[in-house]
Order: structure tokens, then C-alpha cells, then sequence
């Protein structure tokens, strides 16, 4: 039987005349759209216009919180103070929600981006302060993750909503963690191998499934995996 499931995509990466990704394909066919707020990729204009198509399409608005990170793309460890990290993801969110109220919508989730979003798989301390700030807003957001992390646990002991997320076009190792990129293996880019993940993901209970817009032809993955879902039953929509 089908289930409801989410299709996500990290978006809205560039920076002043810098792009990244086909934000415009990808916006057609995924249901929550990852916005970059600042810190790893995404300036005030980038956050403004995409709010305004997502909300031209219907498409969920989540916040994506980074270390604060341009250089690295998010994608390196920063062994920041937990109350530093607190501060900067409301002042990533805080951000975000006032630029899509511009634009008639509004901020429905929070998902932590790269070296954050991985960190807090196992970090106990940051994994909390993500917590803390989700909280701290004001603990009605849901906040986006991998499933059986330490994050997890602390959202389940704070009340705040936790939505298990798979990765269609990253590997997994035994243990139920991503690759790390400088692996072979990190990146997956064939449709079959793309679309046969998503569908085994939600099969194990995923309800979220995401699509990066910087792996090759990821428009196309994503609506390879859409078509799939929809096929197999499923319902493609926004959890919240």
C-alpha cells in the first residue's frame, strides 16, 4: 500500500553571480525545497527569489542551516561553541522566515546542510544545540534528519518533531551512515541506481527523500524518483 512521501532538494546554492544546480528544474518537480540561507551558499536576493517561485508552485520552504562555511560549502567539521551554533541557526531561520513572508509563504521545516547535518549523527553536544535552537524558535518546526541519529534522540526528548530522510543519489554504509564524499562510492548518479534507492528507503519507513542539486543531472534524478514513487503508490507530497 502507498504511502504519503516527501521529495526534497537542497536549493537556491549560489551566491551574487555565482549558480549552482537547476534550481528551476528541480522547483517543477520536488515538494520541500532545502533553502540555503547564507552561510554555506545563498545571499538575501538568492533566499528572496526562490521563496517566490516555490510559492508560485506550491512548494514547501524549509530553512538550511550551515556552520558559517562559504569557503567549504558547509562541508567541513567546525568544532563551534554550542551557543555560537544556536545563535546562527536563528539567525539563519529568522532570516529566511521574514524573506518568505515577502513572498506570501512561509518557513515549514528546518534541515541542517553537509559537515552539520552529518556531525549530529554522532555529536552529542552539537546535536543538542541543534535541538536547543529549534526550541528556542519555538519548538513547532519539524526538523529534517537521519534516521537512528543522536539528533533524534534529542528532538524526541525536547518534543520536537523528527522526519527521517533518505538520500536517493548518496551511498550508505553498513551501519546506516552517508559514504563520506572523499570515498568512492559517496555519489550516485545512474537513474536505475537513483530511483531503486528512493523506493528502498521508503520501503524501510523514510518519508522524506532528497536529491542533492549539485549531483550531475539531478532535475532528472529527481523526476525519474517522482515518477517512481507515484508509480509504486505513493502519494508525493509535503509532511507538513
Amino acid at each position: 500500500m502507498g504511502v504519503p512521501v516527501d521529495l526534497n532538494a537542497d536549493i537556491g546554492e549560489g551566491f551574487g553571480r555565482w549558480s549552482l544546480g537547476d534550481d528551476d528544474g528541480l522547483l517543477q518537480v520536488i515538494s520541500s525545497a532545502n533553502v540555503a540561507c547564507g552561510f554555506h551558499a545563498g545571499d538575501p536576493t538568492i533566499m528572496r527569489r526562490t521563496c517566490h517561485v516555490a510559492a508560485e508552485l506550491g512548494v514547501v520552504v524549509g530553512a538550511q542551516v550551515s556552520y558559517p562555511d562559504l569557503a567549504g560549502f558547509g562541508r567541513r567539521f567546525i568544532d563551534i561553541d554550542p551557543l555560537e551554533l544556536i545563535d546562527s541557526m536563528l539567525y539563519q531561520v529568522g532570516a529566511l522566515e521574514r524573506l518568505a513572508l515577502v513572498e506570501g509563504t512561509s518557513v515549514g521545516y528546518v534541515k541542517p546542510h553537509g559537515a552539520l547535518y552529518n556531525a549530529i549523527v554522532h555529536h552529542e553536544a552539537q546535536a543538542s544545540a541543534v535541538v536547543e535552537a529549534m526550541v528556542a524558535h519555538g519548538g513547532s518546526l519539524p526538523l529534517l534528519g537521519l534516521p537512528g541519529s543522536v539528533v533524534e534522540q534529542a528532538a524526541a526528548s525536547s518534543g520536537v518533531r523528527f522526519v527521517h530522510e533518505g538520500f536517493a543519489d548518496r551511498g550508505y554504509t553498513a551501519d546506516g551512515r552517508l559514504v563520506p564524499r572523499s570515498q568512492p562510492g559517496a555519489l550516485l548518479t545512474e537513474v536505475d541506481q537513483v530511483v531503486a534507492q528512493a523506493l528502498r528507503l521508503v520501503d524501510q519507513g523514510v518519508r522524506s527523500i532528497c536529491v542533492h542539486s549539485d549531483t550531475p543531472g539531478a532535475a532528472t534524478l529527481a523526476g525519474a524518483v517522482r515518477v517512481a514513487l507515484v508509480d509504486a503508490g505513493h502519494l508525493v507530497e509535503p509532511f507538513v
